[in-house]
This record gives structure tokens, C-alpha cells and sequence, in this order.
């Protein structure tokens, strides 16, 4: 039910982001969803890959600050109200999002969307006590 996200710290300057996805793709690693976010000096860069074992490997060879972390991602219905009705789902919940982002690939006609929370375990039991299934790592990965 969880998706392993590998995070690298970058310094926010020139290049940076470039080194990181030349490296996975000259190890044949897919990028499937990410995010990149800033502050003054640095950026976070959330990435969820074909394959996070070789991929973080990679990272870390090349001394890239990198860490895997587990987040939640689902299938919605890729229409008005359909992001709402999870957020909605996780806030009756008590559940905190702390950040989301979408993947590049669709299932069928439906987006999925990545995030994490501050209580995976309450994110998954609201979810799916609504009905909204959760999709396993491999889902997103082999998209």
C-alpha cells in the first residue's frame, strides 16, 4: 500500500537538477512522478522511480544527499471534485497533508496522486473506510 519516494537535497543552483536526472538515466532508472520545491538555499527533490532500491543507490554513490521515505498515492477520477473528495476524506480524518504532487502517467482515464501525511496509518483507514483504495508501490512505478 505504500510507495517508496526517494528525496534529494540539492543546493538551489545551476546544474544541479540536471546531474540528478542524467545519473538515473544513464543507469536506465524511469522517473514516473516528481516534485521540486525551494528554499533559499536548497531544494527538495521528491522522486518516485522504476526501481527506488538502484535508484537511491545511484544517488548515494555520487554523494547526493538522498533518502527513501514511504508515501500514500491513489487513483482519482480525473474530473472537478475528485482531488476534493480525498482531501476532504483526510481532513474528517484529522490527517495533515504534508505535501502532494501527481504522477506523469495516467491509469486508463484516472490521475494518480502521491502524498504524505503527518498519520499515514488514520490517511489509510479514512480511505479506506470511504472506499478509495490506496495503490500498491508497483502501481506508479510500471506506469
Amino acid at each position: 500500500m505504500y510507495t517508496k519516494q526517494i528525496s534529494v537535497f540539492l543546493e538551489n543552483k545551476k546544474g544541479r537538477l540536471a546531474e540528478v536526472t542524467k545519473l538515473l538515466t544513464d543507469e536506465g532508472i524511469n522517473i514516473r512522478a516528481m516534485s521540486l520545491a525551494d528554499v533559499v538555499d536548497f531544494g527538495v527533490l521528491r522522486l518516485i522511480v522504476n526501481d527506488p532500491a538502484r535508484g537511491l543507490r545511484v544517488l548515494k554513490a555520487h554523494d547526493l544527499a538522498a533518502q527513501e521515505t514511504d508515501v500514500l498515492a491513489v487513483e482519482i477520477q480525473d474530473k472537478p471534485g475528485s482531488l476534493h473528495e480525498i482531501v476532504e476524506v483526510l481532513d474528517r480524518e484529522g490527517v495533515n497533508i504534508e505535501y502532494m504532487y501527481t504522477s506523469f502517467g495516467k491509469k486508463g482515464d484516472n490521475v494518480i496522486v502521491v502524498f504524505k501525511s503527518d498519520d499515514a496509518a488514520r490517511a489509510v483507514n479514512g480511505l479506506e473506510k470511504a472506499g478509495i483504495p490506496l495503490l500498491p508501490g508497483n502501481v506508479i512505478q510500471n506506469l
